[in-house]
Formats: structure tokens, C-alpha cells, sequence
């Protein structure tokens, strides 16, 4: 375990990246961000042939630890682990599968649109509250929400930063089912050693294929970034991170 993260890996090539802050609800820190980073650009190079995020019974992530985000945004750096991590994904070329018990808010459910396969106990629960914070959507969401679930859920989901539950999720094709907390895991290890097992030069093939038109997502990836560093200098960000860790 580092940082909070555990990574395991397996002898078919799977690596199982879990988030283990479990008394903070996973709320992700900049050093969990830069490990689940390295894990998969760095994924050729160690001989991973799929990834599969996970977190613990009743919490996926409750997304950014808001004070230790803010303490590194007051830094001025021009680059985030939060937002390193999500370029990562949009750019990797190793299958990336995701198994989402319980909270899945903020990049929890942003990072859905980059997994290649997802499934999700009935106790999931996905949340963008961007907007809340005075902050713009990330991972490329405003371009693929709309896409997938329609301009008016995506209103729905981004600008009134609405909850939605698996079932919900599974309609919409964020997820691809969903799975019985005691068999969540276990259903994403098999479809990550499915993978696995397939001739890697053509599935690495088939897999930029799926993902054509991926120089449009990392364009808006940027738009977004650029926005969400400007609007965290504002004043309706910083009232809302006070107001957040005020109540917390």
C-alpha cells in the first residue's frame, strides 16, 4: 500500500489500483491522484495488459479532498495531480475497467466516461457537483454526457448536479451492469482477465478504433482545465470550498 492506494498485481498481467482512505471516504489527496496516475502510464512498460479501479464496501471515492486540493491550488502550480491524473485517461492505451460500490461523486463518476468497462452494485450513487463548488466540469464531460445521455439529462446531471443510482447509470451506458456488491469485484477481475488473455496487438488496435475522435475529448479536456484553473481563483469557488469545509 501507498499513499492510500493499494496496487496488486496478478500473474495475468490484471492490476487491481484500490483506494484505501476508507475514513475519509476515499476522498482523493494528490498523492493517491500521482500513484493511480503512475499505475497506468506506466502500464506498457510493466507488462500490465488491464487496470481495474476499485474502492471499498459502500465508498467508490467522494471525489477531491477539498482542503488538501485547495492547499495545493494555493501553490500556483500550473499542473494538478487531479488534473495529470485525468489527461492520463484520456491518453492511456491499456484497458481500464472500474468497480463502483457505494459514493462515485466528482471524478468518481467523470472517470466512468474513460473506463472501457464498468459495473456497479445497487449502493452506487454518482454526483457532479462542479457547478456547486463554482467550478466547470472535468474529464471531458461536457462533451461526452451530452452524447451519451442526452443535452437534457446532461443539464440535469452537470448544472443541477444531480444524483443518479446504478440502475440509473446502466440505462445511460456509463456502466455496463449492475452487480451484486459480494460479486462486484470479482465480475470486474474476470472481465479484466478476459481482456488480458486477447491477442494484445489487435485488441490495442480494436481499442483506438472504439476510441476515434479521442484529439476531440483531450481538446475539451483542456478547454475544461483552463476554465476550472481560472474559476478556482474566483470568489464563488473559494466561498464554496469555505462554506464545504465550514460545514465538514
Amino acid at each position: 500500500m501507498t499513499d492510500h492506494v493499494s496496487i496488486t498485481r496478478q500473474d495475468n498481467g490484471v492490476v487491481l489500483v484500490r483506494m484505501t482512505r476508507l475514513d475519509k471516504k476515499n476522498a482523493l489527496t494528490g498523492a493517491m491522484y500521482d500513484t493511480m496516475r503512475g499505475v497506468i502510464e506506466n502500464a506498457g512498460a510493466e507488462g500490465t495488459r488491464a487496470v481495474v479501479f476499485a474502492g471499498g464496501p459502500g465508498v467508490f471515492t467522494s471525489g477531491n479532498d477539498i482542503a488538501d486540493f485547495v492547499q495545493r491550488s494555493a501553490g500556483g502550480a500550473k499542473t494538478s495531480p487531479a488534473g495529470d491524473f485525468i489527461k492520463a485517461l484520456g491518453t492511456v492505451e491499456v484497458p481500464m475497467i472500474a468497480a463502483v460500490d457505494g459514493l462515485a461523486i466528482g471524478v468518481g463518476t467523470t472517470m466512468m466516461l474513460h473506463m472501457d468497462l464498468a459495473y456497479a452494485s445497487p449502493n452506487a450513487l454518482f454526483r457532479m457537483p462542479f457547478v456547486d463548488l463554482g467550478l466547470v466540469p472535468e474529464a471531458a464531460s461536457s462533451l461526452i454526457f451530452p452524447r451519451l445521455a442526452g443535452i437534457k439529462k446532461a443539464t440535469e446531471y452537470i448544472m443541477l448536479a444531480e444524483p443518479f443510482g446504478a440502475k440509473e447509470a446502466a440505462e445511460i451506458g456509463l456502466v455496463n451492469q449492475v452487480v451484486a456488491p459480494e460479486e462486484l469485484e470479482a465480475k470486474a477481475l474476470a472481465a479484466a482477465a478476459k481482456l488480458a488473455a486477447k491477442p494484445p496487438i489487435a485488441l490495442a488496435h480494436t481499442r483506438r478504433l472504439l476510441r476515434k475522435g479521442s484529439d476531440e475529448v483531450r481538446a475539451r479536456m483542456d478547454e475544461e482545465g483552463a476554465l476550472f484553473a481560472e474559476l478556482l481563483k474566483g470568489d464563488e469557488a473559494k466561498a464554496a470550498f469555505m462554506a464545504f469545509m465550514t460545514r465538514k
